[in-house]
């Protein structure tokens, strides 16, 4: 494979010879589509090799969007690993008969009769109603703890139906509707939300209970029950696949207490960029303020975005492999389920969107007609249509899978 060599200004280069060439003429031309608005950048690299084939602007910062998971699953999988679990559990305080549930910042915990697999406060209420009963308490003082999470609650963006205020305890992602994914109205208290149900499950046990209010477990509280989340390499998965904010918040919170930083949304972002330096990734210029991507103030560069996507491909970090089979599979799965449906890029590109208003992006994997598999990254601000970028993006990444360009 030929080395790199430089490009002229503005960031472009190209791998020698006729594998960069290709490249060039076929993304030069889509990468001037007027739908991916005023500014764009793009790059292309090898993941056999490591080499960049295409780059158009790569080191510059652009809005990211929710391409910025790339980096919060990077960065929480380095920090945690991948067989990290999340615990919520049940202390009984000793002789006040206070029983607290204890947060442990599970986003994917869940009150519904079929938990399919995630920690369930059902089961959890059960166990704990079973210890009170076997020590012969029937009442009960409940509490919860959310002091596992510090700072605001409320994402800078406000109120907004793509995220829940920011918890270690809540239970469904707080949402009121019944959904799993997606936007939904949400409640204002996800913690006492939590607690209130677990009141009921208990009551149904027939321990009573009062109505919950806000405490911290001491040292002494005894663990009567608890449950524990699935892998972190499975939320990784599920937060990439159906671009959940809800656990990309968690997980930047997460990654900032297993480092000794302050779990809020500024600790949050800073043990990402922590974590992303510690790697050897190439930051210069990225800029974090949450870990969804919800945020216009999120700058990162297609650059790092492929360097992120090499560094899960590298044998060396087997623990980094969920951010790429969590990616969205074109055609198929999450928010890829109704893109290429009629397109030959499905089945063979998996990739993150990123979507704001007057923001469009797109990073991930995609496998050549010479069989190379490929990683990319393409941003753009200023666009005026979201489904017009969309499909721009689109046949980008289209344009790599039908290309022998390696």
């Amino acid at each position: 494979m030929p080395v790199l060599v430089g490009l002229g200004e503005g960031g472009n280069q190209v791998k020698s010879a006729s594998g960069g060439r290709a490249l060039a003429s076929l993304l030069d031309p889509l990468l001037a589509d007027p739908a991916l608005g005023t500014r764009h950048s793009a790059a292309v690299v090898d993941v056999a090799t490591g080499e960049r084939l295409y780059g158009r602007g790569a080191d510059d910062a652009l809005t990211p969007a929710s391409t910025t998971k790339i980096a919060t699953a990077v960065a929480a999988l380095s920090a945690l690993g991948a067989d990290h679990r999340l615990t919520t559990r049940a202390a009984l305080e000793p002789d006040t008969g206070e029983v607290i549930l204890v947060g442990g910042g599970d986003p994917t915990l869940t009150a519904r009769k079929d938990a399919h697999g995630w920690a369930s406060l059902r089961t959890l209420a059960d166990a704990t109603a079973a210890a009170l009963t076997k020590r012969g308490l029937h009442e009960v003082t409940l509490s919860y703890d959310t002091t596992l999470f510090a700072g605001p609650e409320l994402h800078p963006i406000g109120v907004n139906e793509n995220l829940a205020p920011v918890s270690a305890l809540m239970a469904d992602e707080a949402r009121t509707d019944g959904s799993t994914s997606g936007p939904a109205p949400r409640t204002g208290e996800p913690a006492a939300d939590a607690a209130r149900v677990f009141g009921r499950l208990l009551s149904a046990h027939g321990i009573r209970v009062s109505a919950p209010g806000p405490s911290k477990a001491t040292g002494r509280a005894e663990t009567l029950a608890s449950v524990a989340s699935p892998p972190l390499s499975d939320l990784v998965e599920r937060m990439l696949t159906n671009s959940d904010n809800d656990i990309a918040e968690a997980l930047a919170r997460q990654t900032a207490a297993a480092t000794g930083g302050r779990a809020d949304f500024a600790g949050g972002a800073d043990a990402i960029a922590a974590q992303l330096g510690k790697l050897g990734l190439p930051i210069t210029g990225a800029s974090f303020h949450d870990g969804s991507g919800l945020n216009r103030a999120d700058r990162l560069t297609a650059g790092l975005l492929t360097a992120l996507l090499l560094k899960a491909a590298d044998p060396a970090h087997p623990e980094l492999r969920p951010v790429l089979t969590g990616l969205p599979v074109a055609g198929f799965t999450g928010t890829l389920a109704g893109r290429y449906a009629s397109d030959d890029a499905a089945g063979v590109v998996r990739a993150k969107t990123g979507t704001l208003t007057g923001v469009n992006a797109l990073a991930g994997t995609a496998v050549d007609q010479d069989g190379h598999l490929l990683a990319f990254a393409f941003l753009a601000e200023g666009t005026t249509s979201p489904d017009t970028a969309q499909s721009a993006l689109d046949r980008t990444a289209t344009t790599l899978a039908s290309c022998g360009c390696g």
